[in-house]
């Protein structure tokens, strides 16, 4: 499973980054997390408020930060 991150590094993305984190660890799943930073990465997405969190490239959640309990509804 393939999960991103999408934000140019703001308070509220690095707050998804460690909610998502959180959210890996406490299912015990095997995932990889990436962060994505560049603006027209993140425009490819057709995101257009960030942060956003993609899984297995499928935008789940945008413009907000989910709870960890929230994301793992997602994973």
């Amino acid at each position: 499973m393939i999960i991103k991150v999408l934000g140019t590094g703001c308070a509220n993305c690095k707050k998804l980054e460690e909610n998502t984190k959180k959210a890996v660890e406490e299912l015990g799943i095997d995932a990889q997390i990436e962060k994505v930073e560049e603006l027209k990465a993140i425009l490819g997405y057709g995101v257009m408020k960030t942060p956003a969190l993609v899984v297995d490239e499928k935008v789940k959640v945008m413009g907000r930060v989910p709870t960890s309990e929230e994301i793992k509804k997602y994973l």
